[in-house]
């Protein structure tokens, strides 16, 4: 059986991991490298790197911070923001991440999944989605609409018909951060990850909302995600990788153990 995945993730502004609800009121939490090598060595089995503001302020990633966590860890990473091109993909590729992660940009450039696909591998691309719940079920049958720049922008994208068509593009994988539940420590949205892991083939991670262990178990168990991503529940030093995995092992749901 395939083993369930935590994946801490660190919004990255200014060179500091910051962390608020829905991207409001964020606060600086650390240093990424410093942190990035924590959770490392603390038994994560991925990391995410999502640049908060660089699609927003049309500014390029920074790829010494992503060369610097490359040296720093020795698991897969993925990176997100300020990707605007091919070249930029395989800067990034080049200076050590595993993943490119795409949100905004292949919403405006939905091609950029299929070419990152065809030169790195569908391994390589991952489709970010941030869903945010919608009334009008005429447009939205999901009852999600995609957002984008970090929540700032509604699409006319249905969530469910957006992530269908990113797997047919090449799509490796597909993050669901829920705009209402980001930062919340409440859980996951489960209905909106469970209908997008539903309709899909490939690997679904869960995002946004973890503040137990319960509700990494939950998003495993009845939303079907493939991994999960975690955040300011590590963050302040509440949990720990090895209590988070040891209460889901405990659970019954498998994880990798590496103490």
């Amino acid at each position: 059986m395939l083993t369930k995945r935590i994946i801490p993730c660190l919004d990255i502004r200014d060179r500091r991991v910051t962390k608020g609800v829905r991207f409001q009121n964020n606060v600086a939490l650390g240093d990424p490298v410093e942190m990035a090598a924590r959770y490392c060595a603390e038994g994560c089995d991925e990391l995410v790197f999502y640049d908060i503001t660089a699609s927003a302020e049309g500014r390029p990633i920074d790829i010494a911070m992503v060369a610097e966590v490359a040296r720093a860890v020795r698991i897969p990473f993925a990176v997100g923001g300020g990707i605007a091109t091919l070249g930029d993909m395989s800067r990034v590729l080049l200076a050590g991440a595993e993943k490119i992660s795409v949100n905004t940009l292949a919403v405006r450039n939905p091609d950029i999944i299929s070419q990152g696909a065809r030169a790195f591998g569908s391994q390589c691309i991952v489709l970010g989605m941030d869903p945010l719940a919608v009334e009008d079920r005429r447009a939205f049958p999901s009852g999600y609409a995609v957002t984008v720049k970090g929540f700032r922008e509604r699409t006319d994208l249905d969530a469910v018909a957006w992530a269908r068509r990113a797997e047919d593009l090449g799509a490796g994988e597909i993050v669901v951060n829920s705009v209402d539940a980001d930062g919340t420590r409440a859980g996951y949205e489960l209905r909106l990850t469970g209908l997008v892991a539903a309709a899909v083939g490939i690997p679904v991670v869960a995002s946004g909302g973890a503040g137990r262990p319960e509700h990494l178990a939950e998003a495993f168990t009845a939303a079907h995600a493939d991994a999960a991503i975690i955040a300011g529940m590590i963050h302040t030093g509440e949990y720990s990788i090895p209590r988070i995995k040891a209460a889901l092992s405990a659970a019954g749901i498998p994880v990798r153990m590496t103490w």
